[in-house]
């Protein structure tokens, strides 16, 4: 088992920004896919943002499409969300987790076998 450990999470205003980071800590490890969901209070858990890891190619949900940016970094197994224009209906608890398996998608979060313990994201208007 490899923990993820995420951060950069905090408080900002409608129309800021964040970047989270996800890293692996302790072993490295070798990942087919990276993603982020997150979950506000009173809902499921939802998909954010996917890379796949040996060719970048990235997945995003409509509601984060052209505000979100997620990208890579092999060497340091770790994962980012750059987040713009951020929204009140943004807030929530941010997570990421590892697709190991090279899955079939990376767009729910049953197909994923590790998981950070999530960061708060608060959009206040």
């Amino acid at each position: 088992h490899v923990p993820l450990v995420e951060s950069g999470g905090g408080l900002v205003h409608a129309g800021g920004s964040l970047r989270l980071s996800c890293a692996a800590s302790g072993r490295t490890f070798s990942s087919y896919g990276m993603g982020w969901f997150r979950q506000a209070p009173g809902k499921e858990r939802e998909f954010v943002a996917a890379i796949r890891w040996s060719v970048g190619s990235t997945y995003y949900a409509d509601s984060v499409k052209g505000r979100f940016t997620i990208s890579r970094d092999g060497p340091r197994n770790a994962v980012y969300l750059q987040m713009n224009l951020l929204k009140p209906v943004d807030t929530a608890v941010y997570y990421c987790a590892a697709d190991l398996q090279a899955s079939s998608s990376l767009e729910y979060p049953a197909y994923y076998d590790r998981w950070g313990q999530g960061t708060q994201v608060t959009v206040v208007s």
